[in-house]
């Protein structure tokens, strides 16, 4: 048996919390408090996605959560100006950049980095001058990952929709595009991460086939099933199926 010394860290997303905060109009669940707990229970980075409506993360908690965050902090969003001056405000570890419009449910596609190279690589460049890991969220085309590592990036971040409903149908062969992805993506230097329907039920199966998979960032299935089985537990069951997944008989 086995064990690849790199382990793929994992990165709890609370937007679903802050949405079950804001219903109220006040203060329960504590996010704070939540991210404390999501990191001393073993999560390797807290990750959040504010947007301009602050439906769910207000831009006032990218604040108040930077100083107990004690591990990774991911900080998503469309590059607009706001965005921009809250990541640069607030320093995180690494700032992901996703292409949702101001009304979008959630995250529906990656970057089209070849038509917006120019807009970009102005933002990477902004963000690498200030210490900021800088990662791409991005659909499986090759054309695009090339332009992703030509305009500065330092990861991308695998759109793992379309592999999770694949999956949920029984086609485990939806993981080999991610694969290959994966290794392109590699061999231009640039980070893995993924990132969006991974849950308990597939994300060993993901994480064992994609190589050089350094984090994935997990929110609404993992809060979901935190609603049965508890969060604690959901969290250590994730680290051990991630763990799991690295190990070779």
């Amino acid at each position: 048996m086995q064990i690849i010394d790199q382990m793929t860290k994992l990165s709890v997303n609370i937007n679903k919390i802050a949405t079950l905060r804001n219903a109220r109009g006040g203060n329960t669940p504590d996010l704070v408090n939540v991210a404390i707990d999501i990191q001393e229970f073993g999560a390797q980075g807290i990750t959040i996605h504010p947007r301009p409506d602050e439906r769910h993360i207000r831009y006032k908690d990218t604040y108040d959560l930077k100083p107990i965050i004690t591990t990774e902090y991911n900080i998503e969003g469309n590059p607009i100006p706001k965005f921009i001056d809250l990541v640069l405000a607030n320093q995180p570890d690494q700032v992901t950049l996703v292409p949702d419009s101001i009304n979008a449910l959630t995250s529906n596609a990656g970057w089209d980095t070849v038509k917006n190279f120019g807009f970009l690589k102005e933002v990477v460049s902004e963000f690498k001058r200030n210490n900021i890991r800088t990662s791409i969220f991005m659909n499986n085309n090759f054309d695009f990952i090339e332009s992703a590592a030509k305009l500065g990036a330092d990861r991308i971040e695998l759109y793992t929709e379309g592999f999770a409903t694949q999956y949920e149908k029984g086609n485990k062969n939806a993981i080999k595009p991610y694969i290959k992805s994966a290794e392109f993506a590699t061999s231009l230097g640039l980070g893995i991460n993924a990132g969006h329907d991974l849950s308990l039920d597939n994300i060993e199966f993901f994480a064992k086939n994609i190589p050089n998979l350094l984090e994935v960032s997990i929110g609404h299935a993992l809060i979901s099933e935190s609603l049965y089985l508890g969060l604690q537990n959901v969290i250590n069951i994730y680290l051990y199926k991630i763990q799991n997944s690295k190990i070779n008989n």
